[in-house]
Parts: structure tokens; sequence; C-alpha cells
């Protein structure tokens, strides 16, 4: 079968592309790195063969969601459970991602790999008449269940919070009763209204300066209890700013899939930790940079991540919650899962256009690991646009 392909511009035209050879990215002998923490965001795959309502009873394929873990700890990255990437409100529910924390942790217990694992409020609807003992229980919850799997937490955003709080002091209140009862410190996630608009306005304030100062305040007066911070906002300098204000032990964990190279290099005056969602899509690329920083390659590192970014600022375009479409239409072109189907049915996100240019941008990145199953991929999705 011929590697050519006809793809979708915009407008209908079609255009003939053939995919290149693939790159062949080394893997750390120790699956770890020594200069930068890494972790990546991981996705679910949903079961096609459930049967149910993909819009509000999706199942989780647990064979090839745990599958993809592994994955990602062979190439070194440590494994961040049950974030927005794995769909956390927005299809996969707290039951589900209950059972999602207790699998993944079990299995990175056996091969020794790093998780994390989110804890927030999602089963707790952020409706009128929501209070903050609410917010603070469901937190607690969350938290005490993760402890009690072994999983680090990574305290996300509350919706919830977001649509009670009345005062930034709320916020303040909430963090510090929580990391009071939590036994090992945890990871923040500050998660920008980009990723969810229900977190408009979070720590109180829409001005990011305002709210920045909430944050810091949160973190300064319970860092024994704070391991770091994530911050998802697109914006290299405002996490630069704020990882300058940091106590000496928080670090940060840049959340930013447009600036992620320069900002996990660093400048004179530190740098930031990985916490990705687009290490999901990039990660043989994402292995081989951390893996040259930790040689002191930077020619190399700077290679292998920055021709990445336009396929991550691709997959994290407006409407940027949909970025989950394209990570797991990577794992799909790839061979990592052997259907395209998502929880929620949110593999219909994005257009065809936009999942052609991702095919394009994948190539010029070296990330088709098998061009030749990937364009017969590409093939079966084209044909059910009415691309033959």
């Amino acid at each position: 079968m011929t590697n050519k392909l006809k793809l979708p511009k915009t407008g209908g035209e079609l255009y003939t592309y053939s995919p290149r050879n693939a790159i062949t990215f080394p893997i750390p002998e120790n699956k770890s790195f020594e200069k930068r923490i890494a972790f990546s965001a991981a996705h679910v795959v949903a079961d096609p063969f459930a049967g149910t309502d993909p819009l509000n009873n999706s199942k989780v394929d647990w064979e090839s969601t745990l599958q993809y873990r592994h994955y990602l700890w062979s190439q070194g990255l440590g494994v961040a459970e049950a974030m927005d990437t794995a769909q956390r409100g927005m299809g996969l529910s707290w039951e589900q991602a209950k059972e999602l924390i207790s699998k993944s942790v079990t299995e990175a217990k056996s091969v020794g790999g790093r998780i994390a694992c989110g804890a927030g409020t999602d089963h707790l609807h952020a409706g009128p008449g929501i209070q903050l003992d609410d917010v603070l229980n469901a937190y607690s919850e969350q938290c005490e269940f993760v402890e009690s799997q072994g999983g680090q937490i990574i305290l996300m955003a509350s919706r919830a919070l977001a649509a009670c709080a009345q005062t930034p002091e709320d916020y303040e209140k909430v963090y510090g009763m929580i990391l009071d009862k939590v036994s090992q410190p945890v990871i923040l996630h500050w998660l920008g209204d980009m990723f969810d608009p229900a977190l408009k306005g979070y720590w109180g304030y829409e001005d990011i300066d305002k709210a920045m100062e909430v944050c810091l305040r949160v973190i300064k007066e319970n860092k024994d209890k704070v391991d770091g911070i994530k911050i998802s906002l697109l914006d290299d300098q405002r996490e630069i700013q704020m990882r300058r204000l940091l106590p000496e032990d928080v670090k940060m964990y840049t959340g930013d899939d447009f600036n992620y190279p320069d900002l996990i290099l660093g400048d004179e005056q530190g740098y930031s930790h990985a916490l990705l969602g687009v290490f999901d899509a990039i990660a043989p690329a994402a292995s081989a940079a951390l893996l040259a920083l930790d040689n002191n390659d930077i020619k190399s590192y700077q290679t292998a991540l920055e021709r990445t970014v336009p396929l991550s600022r691709h997959i994290f375009q407006t409407p940027t919650y949909a970025y989950k479409t394209g990570v797991v239409f990577m794992a799909y072109l790839n061979g990592h899962q052997p259907h395209f189907r998502m929880v929620g049915g949110a593999e219909s996100w994005r257009s065809i256009i936009h999942l052609s240019d991702l095919f394009v941008l994948a190539d010029e990145a070296g990330l088709l690991g098998d061009p030749e199953l990937a364009t017969e991929r590409m093939r079966l999705v084209l044909k059910q646009a009415g691309i033959e």
C-alpha cells in the first residue's frame, strides 16, 4: 500500500502528502532523569465495545489505558494520573477516576514508575447552594483516597470552589485546611480558564497579578506541605515571574504546552520541572531531550524539543480544552491503542482538517514511529470523512 495520502485543506481542496522516515530517539537506561522531574499527564482509552452511551456512561478500556502508562514509564517519564488530560470533569467521573488511580498506582509500584494523582472536587456539583464546607469535604475525600492508595497528591483546581468562593480569603481558608490535613507534600495545580472556563477568576481575581499574590500566600504559609506548583496559563513570562517568587524548596512544574522548551531549560535564576499534557503525545522526543540535558548537550535538547512545538501549539489551539482529542489521536496513529474512541465521544471535538494538519506536524517532528501504520490509520479516518 502506498504511503501517499490525499489530505484536505480548509475549503475542501485536497493535496498529496507522503510521510517521511521516523526519527529514532534514544531511551534512558535508568528510566529517569537527573536534572529535571518530568511527568506526563496521561490520557484514558475508551472501550468501544461497552455498548453504553458514550456521552453519559463511557467505559474505560483498562488494558490499553494501563499499557500506555507502562509506555510512558519506559520512556523515563512519570505519570500524572487522573488529570484533565484523562478528561476529569469532561467525561471521566470520580468513581472511574478512583479505579484509574488505584490500578495505575499498583502498576507504577510493579515497575518502580513515578506517579502522582489528581485530587479535586469533581464529584461535587458546582451549582447554587454549594458552601465552602462542601468543597472542603469533597477535597478531603479525594485527598484521603489518593494517599490511601500510596499516590502523591496533585491538588487540582476546583470548579465548585470557583463557584462559591466570595473572596480571596475563601481560597486561602480552603487550601490552608486541606494542606494541613495531608500527610505528604502535594503539587498544586493552577489551571487557567483557557483550559476550563469554569475556573475564570480563580484565587479570587481575574487579574493574574493579584491572583498570583493569593496563590503565593497559600504556598508560603504552607510551604512544608507543598512540593511544587504546576501552572497552566500558557504565559511563559508569568511562569518565570512566579518561579522566581517561590520559596526555595518549592518547585515550579511547567504546564505551558506552548513554551516548554525554554521554561524547562531555564535561565540564570532557575528552571521549571515538567508536568505536561503534551508529553503524552511527544514522549520519545521529550525523553531524548531530557536525556540530552542530563548530558549537558544543550543543542540536542533544543533540537529534540523545538521541532515538537508547532505540533503542540496545534494540538492546544483554541478551544484549548479539546487538546485531548489530538493527544489520543497521536496514540492511535502510533499504534498504542487499536481505535480512536474517547470518553464522552470526544474524538469528535476536532475537525478532519485539524487531524490532517496534526498528522503532517507529527511527521515533521519525527513522531510517527511507524509511518506506514500511521498512514494506514490516517487513511481510515479520512474515509470516514468521505475522502478516498
